[in-house]
């Protein structure tokens, strides 16, 4: 699943393309599913003609601010992603497969060009991810029930400390939560947890004040790592536990030989180290 830094370099991708240029042609697939709460024809309409003046992007939600409102509101679900012709596909960090070069590219839900020939589309291949229309996407549903976002607004030590002392549970599914860190997924959470050295099950109320103060500087560190590198997972540093954490393989180890175990925890399979993680 594109987790927070796979969303900001589709941020930046659709600023490059779209920034200050005129939207001169809109298609939309006829999917009532991707489409949430409106019409692709609606969306059409809405879009066609604008002006985007700035791409903007909170966790994993981006949306397009136009010189008219409502503006669209963009989550890619499980395997959806911002395209542009003629350069290479980011590989989601989780598969293993890389998408064909064909354009428009197969499950395309929106096709935008602006004026000079830019073009972007958004692929959708599992209809998991959704596209909306909102007045003010960052105070309205989905994105103002979210919580902070670890690159945009990362809380200071005491907040920090004080919002996940409020949370129950054990550490892995606060780290989920999208009402406590907005754009952490499944990767990001075991990443930040083996560099902190916090195993994952623990309840959140059993870690100490120095525990909580590594877990938050992990957390800024390992996003802004991957933002850095925009999200190009060949490029993560050769130390991470993510390029031995895929498969569940019995045989797994760190970069150090440590032995990686695979377990469930909040619902999710777990990559952790247990001679690491206490």
């Amino acid at each position: 699943m594109p987790e927070l830094p796979e969303a900001e370099f589709g941020r930046k991708l659709a600023e490059r393309t779209l920034g200050g240029r005129s939207i001169v042609r809109v298609r939309c697939a006829r999917d009532t599913i991707v489409f949430d709460g409106v019409s692709p024809t609606r969306v059409q309409r809405a879009l066609q003609g604008r002006v985007v003046l700035a791409v903007h992007r909170w966790g994993k939600y981006l949306w397009f601010q136009l010189d008219q409102r409502p503006w669209p509101l963009f989550h890619f679900g499980m395997t959806g992603s911002f395209r542009v012709p003629h350069q290479a596909v980011l590989e989601l960090a989780s598969s293993p497969r890389r998408p064909s070069g064909e354009w428009p590219p197969r499950f395309t839900k929106i096709h935008l060009v602006v004026d000079g020939g830019g073009e972007l589309v958004m692929t959708n291949a599992r209809r998991l991810g959704r596209i909306r229309l909102r007045d003010d996407p960052r105070n309205d549903p989905p994105v103002g029930r979210l919580g902070f976002d670890p690159l945009l607004a990362m809380p200071k030590s005491r907040e920090f400390a004080e919002l996940f002392g409020k949370r129950r549970g054990n550490v892995k599914a606060v780290l989920l939560d999208q009402r406590f860190a907005a754009g952490v997924g499944n990767w990001i959470a075991d990443e930040v947890l083996f560099q902190a050295g916090i195993d994952p099950r623990r309840t959140a109320e059993s870690l100490g004040e120095n525990e909580v103060r590594r877990l938050r500087a992990k957390l800024g560190h390992v996003i802004r790592a991957a933002v850095r590198v925009d999200a190009n997972k060949a490029r993560f540093p050769a130390s991470w536990l993510f390029h031995h954490r895929w498969g569940k393989q019995s045989t797994a180890r760190t970069s150090n030989g440590e032995r990686i175990e695979h377990i469930t925890v909040a619902g999710r399979t777990t990559a952790w180290v247990p001679t690491r993680q206490l």
